[in-house]
Parts: C-alpha cells; sequence; structure tokens
C-alpha cells in the first residue's frame, strides 16, 4: 500500500492509528501553519517596530549631518568674522586720531617740500562728519617739475595714514607745471566725539 492509498484509508477521528508517514506529514502541516501564523501576528509586529526604528535612525542620522554641517559653517563663519575684524583693525591704525592730525598735515607738507615743490597754497578745511569718521579735506597748489609732482603724489600714497588727492588739476606755469588738488584724510570719532554726536542726534529726533 503506497501513502495515497493510506491517506485514503485514514480515520481523521483516530489519529492515533495513523500510519507513522501521515502523522509526520500532518506534523509538518501543522508546524507550517503555526510558524506563518506566528509570521503573520507577532513577527509582522517585530517588523514594524524594525522599520520604525530603522526610520528613527535614519531621521537621527539626517539631524546629525545636518547639526555637523552647521558646526562646521560656524566655524568658518567664526574664522571670516576674525579676518574681518583683524583687516577692520589693520584699516582703522590707518586713520589718524584727533592728536595725530596735525603731525599728518605736517607729513603732507613735508612730502611736497622734500621733492622741492613750492607750496602756493596749503588750507586744511573743515572736517565733515561721515557716521563714525571724519574727512578732512586740504587744498594744495604745489609747483614743480613733472616728475617731482609724481613722486609727491606716490609719497602721498605711501603714508602710513590714508590720505588720497582729488580733483588734481596740472597746468603749465612760468616753464614749471602747478597742480592744483584736495588731499582728504581721515580720522575716527573717539568716544566722547561719538557720545557727543549721538546726543546730537536724538535732540534732532526729538525737535522733530
Amino acid at each position: 500500500m503506497n501513502f495515497l492509498e493510506e491517506l485514503k484509508n485514514i480515520d481523521p477521528k483516530k489519529p492515533g492509528s495513523w500510519p507513522w508517514l501521515v502523522k509526520l506529514a500532518a506534523f509538518v502541516s501543522i508546524f507550517l501553519i503555526v510558524v506563518v501564523l506566528g509570521a503573520l501576528f507577532d513577527w509582522q509586529s517585530q517588523w514594524q517596530q524594525y522599520t520604525n526604528v530603522k526610520q528613527e535612525e535614519e531621521k537621527l542620522r539626517d539631524t546629525f549631518l545636518a547639526k555637523k554641517r552647521e558646526a562646521i559653517n560656524l566655524d568658518i563663519i567664526k574664522k571670516q568674522l576674525i579676518n574681518t575684524q583683524e583687516s577692520f583693525g589693520a584699516l582703522l591704525k590707518q586713520l589718524p586720531s584727533k592728536s595725530e592730525m596735525d603731525a599728518l598735515l605736517t607729513d603732507i607738507n613735508q612730502a611736497g617740500l622734500g621733492r622741492g615743490l613750492q607750496f602756493d597754497l596749503f588750507r586744511p578745511g573743515a572736517e565733515i562728519a561721515t557716521g563714525v569718521f571724519t574727512e578732512q579735506p586740504i587744498v594744495i597748489k604745489v609747483s614743480g617739475n613733472y616728475d617731482d609732482l609724481g613722486n609727491f603724489a606716490s609719497d602721498i600714497s605711501q603714508l602710513p595714514r590714508i590720505v588720497t588727492l582729488n580733483n588734481i588739476s596740472i597746468n603749465p606755469a612760468g616753464g614749471m607745471l602747478s597742480m592744483d588738488a584736495t588731499a582728504k584724510t581721515y580720522r575716527y570719532l573717539d568716544e566722547n566725539e561719538l557720545a557727543a554726536q549721538k546726543k546730537a542726534s536724538k535732540q534732532t529726533g526729538a525737535k522733530k
């Protein structure tokens, strides 16, 4: 009697009398059914938990990477700020203080005399406040040859303080050249001047 014939002759109500092959097949079937049901009712929830944990891990990784990029950018910004402050400090040092203005005017005058130029006019004008700085115009008129005038302009640009030549006009004058120009230098306001400027600004605003 083969296995198929045994299946036809088994009594479902008397499993104890089943042939051992049928019992084995029934056991395997029951085991598989239990495994499948377990997967559906138990493993499925565990798989969902695993999926949730995986998603949370990805979110945390993305958050970490975003924070890391922010930290890197913050370091770059800090370095740029330090460089900007250093550059500003270097520029600020090129601006004379109020007490140094007289010495700077003397330096400009000496730069011309050192090149053999004749000063026909050297007239400092009134300071013009522009924010935290003031602009000091100096109307000058000097006479000399072409090379001396050029060297004078070069010397002015190389002064340790910022001085610019503006509105330059050069004309012949008795075998020489005459240069009219407005030299401008700048200085920063000290704390007392800034306080006075702020006070004046408030008073002006109150009157309006």
